[in-house]
């Protein structure tokens, strides 16, 4: 079927089957057509394979992209990709499956499975494990965990990475995205049901779902229609750094297509797995101890679009990147799967689903024009729960917005008082209240508060060029730790940095000796020795320091 045709009959579906056409300013199907033709997936481009489905039938599927760039292969929708932490789904159902049958309680403390488990006198639960709030280092967050990415483990090798580290708070009290507690779902699936964590999922739901083209994921095994994964640099494309699949484990392992997700999504809205009881303490977020609701239930994230609820999951790993959105209420779902680690498929699904429920959302040049004043009425800085600080600035006419330790971005008028970010499902409701600045800060649906401070914005760092012969001596491996080795570049007088495992990116000089990134919130300072050579570099990130001795 010809690509025009496919547009016409899918004008057609959505027409009968999605929403009466009135409600839409415009054919849904050609404003679906007009976003993804924005998002860039071209010939020379990793890909997306992107599903929509209503009423648990495909209304629309589409391959977007370079499936093998080496080797000129086109992503269809029948392409193969690392879904990454939307395994985290499979794993909890898994985990829901087991209480039901009574084989063990989401209540249950984990060392009545894994025995020997140091809770370092805490009282950690299943259902800790499963919300993100065991309080559990993540071992995806250790330094070690680049430097072993090329090596296979078994579950309790793993579980060795991370088990002895300091809790980072106590279980139950907050929320903290964690890989490590999926890792010892996977193992308690293992222990309770006496299978291997790949073979209960392949028999208990791929081969009851007749999910053909999903798979426990393998690095070796021959596995048809893969996409191959890529990441981005400031240089262009490159093959995904090795990661062993025995690392994400139960916490992100699965390969799978969008429409073998959809038989999944589908099984779980028919109860095919769990009750619907069950279903809802996964979807519906949870609380922490203090009675706090969290978004977060047991392998989704609860949300909106547009006023329509949510519940959904993203994953991101070596090459890949994918989320999955379901809107219970329309009974639609929207599910798109990468191979590059970069971009952000979540606000592509997301504006997706948004434009196939007829509200999509505003665009940068939907814009409306204020003047200074009424622009200078929200700049200042915002304090939110964490101790989280954004500043609202001002520069010729345009507000930006910056979270401290990130990124400054522009954010556009759609009325006085809010302001959307590029993309549209992200914005700013300012207010005033007791004649103090307000702000409801609004992403995948869930609003918070931030209360209007007195806060000097951080200084917009100065670019500086530095002499070639200064660069140079800045080129060499630096050992940060064993095994794990930043390397740094000179390129047509341009500075990169590249981590073992990690994509390169552009460095900049605010003076010489001091760089820092713009991709990421951190800072390289070279040191000399007293005779000037540089002998080693300090990388300067999330609150630390870490010194990394210069051996090539």
């Amino acid at each position: 079927m010809t690509s025009k045709h496919l547009l016409l009959k899918l004008s057609l579906i959505f027409a009968f089957i999605l929403i009466s056409a009135s409600s839409f300013s415009q054919d849904p199907n050609e404003q679906l057509k007009v976003y993804l033709n924005e998002q860039g997936f071209d010939k020379d481009s990793p890909g997306l394979s992107l599903l929509i489905a209503k009423d648990g039938q495909t209304i629309y599927k589409v391959g977007l992209g370079m499936a093998d760039l080496e080797n000129n292969v086109k992503v269809t929708p029948n392409h193969v990709f690392e879904i990454g932490s939307i395994t985290k789904q499979f794993t909890a159902v898994s985990i829901l499956m087991l209480e039901e049958q009574g084989k063990l309680s989401i209540n249950d403390d984990i060392t009545k499975y894994i025995k020997d488990y140091p809770t370092q006198g805490k009282t950690i639960t299943i259902h800790h494990l499963l919300n993100h709030t065991s309080g559990i280092k993540s071992y995806t967050n250790m330094p070690s965990f680049r430097e072993h990415a090329r090596t296979d483990m078994t579950p309790t090798e793993l579980i060795d990475v991370f088990k002895n580290e300091p809790m980072e708070f106590d279980p139950g009290t907050q929320y903290n995205y964690n890989n490590s507690g999926y890792i010892l779902l996977g193992h308690i699936i293992e222990l309770v049901s006496g299978q291997s964590y790949a073979d209960f999922i392949s028999t208990n739901i791929f081969e009851k779902l007749g999910m053909t083209n999903s798979y426990y994921g393998s690095m070796t095994q021959l596995i048809p229609n893969r996409a191959r994964g890529y990441s981005q640099t400031d240089t262009g494309y490159r093959n995904a750094n090795y990661l062993s699949l025995t690392l994400p484990y139960a916490a992100g392992s699965i390969m799978s297509t969008t429409e073998d997700l959809l038989k999944w999504q589908n099984a779980l809205s028919a109860n095919s797995f769990i009750s619907q009881n069950t279903l809802n303490k996964a979807i519906n977020g949870s609380k922490l101890n203090t009675g706090e609701t969290i978004p977060y239930g047991y392998g989704w994230i609860k949300g909106n679009i547009r006023g329509s609820k949510t519940y959904e999951h993203s994953g991101g790993i070596f090459g890949y990147s994918s989320n999955g959105i379901f809107l219970p209420e329309e009974n639609m779902y929207v599910i798109g799967l990468t191979n590059c680690d970069c971009g952000n498929v979540g606000a592509i699904t997301t504006n997706v689903a948004a434009i196939a429920l007829g509200k999509p959302f505003p665009k940068k040049e939907d814009a409306i024009a204020l003047n200074k004043e009424q622009l200078a009425k929200w700049v200042g800085a915002y304090e939110f729960d964490g101790g989280v600080i954004r500043h609202i600035t001002i520069n010729d006419h345009q507000l930006f917005s910056q979270r401290e330790g990130s990124t400054n971005l522009e954010i556009y008028p759609m009325t006085e008082t809010n302001f959307i970010f590029d993309g549209g499902d992200v914005s700013y409701d300012f207010y005033i209240e007791n004649g103090k600045r307000m702000a409801k800060f609004t992403s995948n649906g869930n609003t918070i508060t931030g209360n209007g401070i007195d806060k000097t914005p951080p200084a917009e760092k100065v670019e500086l060029s530095l002499p070639s012969e200064v660069l140079s001596q800045y080129i060499g491996k630096y050992e940060l730790q064993p095994t794990f080795i930043i390397e740094i570049m000179v390129k047509d007088n341009r500075v990169f940095a590249q981590a073992t495992g990690q994509p390169e990116f552009e460095i900049f000089a605010t003076e010489k000796d001091q760089f820092f990134l713009k991709a990421v919130p951190a800072e390289v300072t070279f040191n000399r020795s007293t005779e000037g050579t540089v002998e080693s570099l300090t990388l300067k990130q999330g609150g630390q320091e870490m010194p990394a001795k210069k051996i090539e």
